[in-house]
């Protein structure tokens, strides 16, 4: 508080005057600037706050985007590859076709069939002087024949009775657990058995078709499942002289 001023007067009598007192008035305390700075910060916050928000959502966004940019990818191109694949197997269906006529052995009931134009044919023992006929078809080329080459189709035509050559497929489907099943199925108006699983004594996953052509036994089969619907296309062009 400033120090309060005293002013002698006096009358021209002499006599004392009264004493007249000068008060100066308290000065307010300026509290207005205070008040701005906090409201500066305050807004300042929560301008801070809001454009953090906005840069953390358009991240996000922008995130989100990007993901759904890439599962779109994947998705065109996994259905590319899809219709490549199947315009692939297509193709490769209608290079079958039309399709060969294979014609076995005429004292052996001239067994008849026809298979893909692609496959090729190999024919190890032509039975020209008896004994058994055997003959190997497979896609592009032939592979050195053994027992643990892959063959589109095996052909058999034994100098055997059907009976005989079955027993040893029933011995093996009478096995605990058996990976192999047969049925029954007619082909050229003729009974025979089909044989579908593990092939006995290999580690071959396919089927087998044996054939009762008068005293003669055919037997065809495929290595792979991968040759399944070649196989019944096949099966049901047999022909042959009972």
């Amino acid at each position: 508080m400033p120090p309060v001023q005293v002013q002698p007067t006096g009358t021209a009598s002499g006599m004392p005057m009264v004493q007249q007192v000068q008060v100066t008035p308290a000065q307010k305390k300026d509290t207005s600037g205070l008040i701005k700075t906090i409201v500066i910060i305050a807004v300042s916050l929560v301008a801070v706050t809001f454009i953090g928000l906005f840069i953390m959502m358009l991240m996000q966004r922008n995130e989100a985007q990007s993901d759904v940019n890439g599962q779109i990818s994947v998705a065109v191109a996994e259905a590319l590859n899809d219709q490549a694949a199947q315009l692939e197997a297509e193709h490769l269906e209608n290079m079958k076709y039309p399709y060969k006529t294979f014609f076995g052995p005429v004292d052996y009931g001239e067994l008849s069939f026809e298979y893909p134009k692609t496959w090729n044919l190999y024919i190890s023992k032509d039975a020209s002087n008896g004994g058994d006929f055997e003959a190997y078809f497979n896609p592009d080329q032939i592979e050195p024949i053994a027992r643990d080459t892959v063959m589109a189709l095996r052909l058999s035509i034994l100098d055997t009775d059907f009976e005989d050559v079955t027993s040893g497929y029933e011995r093996y489907l009478n096995r605990k657990d058996s990976p192999l099943t047969v049925e029954s199925v007619t082909i050229n108006d003729s009974l025979a058995n089909l044989y579908t699983g593990v092939i006995p004594n290999s580690d071959f996953n396919g089927m087998i078709l044996i054939v009762k052509i008068r005293d003669k036994t055919a037997v065809l089969r495929t290595d792979s499942m991968l040759f399944e619907d070649d196989f019944l296309k096949l099966m049901d062009t047999i022909k042959f002289n009972a």
